[in-house]
């Protein structure tokens, strides 16, 4: 069903909105994949030494690796490699780290965009549950001075009025959609491909412009979804 502009536009007129997305990476502290491997325990089924010994030297490595891979959903450990944003109907920007020492800057960046001084919207997808709380926690780790709690605010509910969160906005507080499946539903061009699940290593093979391009079509498509919800009078 095509857009009523007339009603994005009284929207955009009365309120700022912010659409982001970011993307994640694996911790790449070598030294902490030292760590997990000392940690990998056994299933609890083994009872006998030489079968716990063999399990170990079979799959210490191999499990090691696959809970290093899930620091990518943690902001003590993970890393943004990228952040794209746009207010209503702005051009997106998008800021992209190529190492971890230009975290820092892309979260600098970010921040420094969201107005202090007047009333801004946040809007994303599962970012009550997912993307504040990483950003918050990986400011706190790097020493990047987060904005005020009216721009940025720190632990919000999906449904907190501070926020629009359009995965609860669609499928409720507790409920969970994924974008692509919403973008099916409401008719807008969904992902060609490529998700989330490659972006770490996409990163580590140097295709730094891809995910870039990946984050920037998210917040499109986030961008989309939202104004079928403006449109509805959500």
């Amino acid at each position: 069903m095509p857009l009523d502009i007339s009603i994005i536009q009284e929207a955009y007129a009365a309120q700022r909105f912010v659409y982001f997305d970011i993307e994640t990476i694996p911790c790449q502290d070598e030294s902490y994949l030292l760590d997990l491997e000392r940690k990998v325990k056994p299933p609890a089924n083994l009872k006998k030494p030489e079968s716990i010994e063999k399990w170990l030297s079979d799959n210490r490595k191999s499990a090691a690796i696959d809970d290093l891979a899930k620091t990518s959903f943690d902001g003590g450990r993970g890393h943004v490699c990228t952040i794209a944003w746009a207010k209503n109907d702005s051009p997106i920007s998008v800021r992209h780290a190529k190492t971890i020492a230009d975290e820092r800057e892309i979260l600098a960046d970010f921040f420094a965009d969201l107005d202090p001084y007047h009333s801004e919207t946040l809007v994303g997808h599962n970012i009550a549950g997912f993307d504040i709380g990483f950003l918050r926690k990986r400011a706190v780790y790097l020493g990047v001075r987060m904005p005020a709690p009216n721009s940025f605010p720190r632990d919000p509910k999906p449904w907190d009025r501070s926020i629009v969160d359009t995965m609860a906005a669609w499928a409720g507080g507790t409920g969970r959609i994924s974008m692509d499946e919403l973008c099916q539903i409401l008719g807008i061009q969904g992902k060609d491909g490529f998700d989330g699940s490659m972006v770490a290593s996409a990163w580590a093979r140097g295709e730094h412009d891809k995910i870039a391009e990946y984050c920037r079509d998210d917040v499109y498509r986030t961008r989309e979804i939202h104004k079928r919800f403006l449109q509805a009078g959500f």
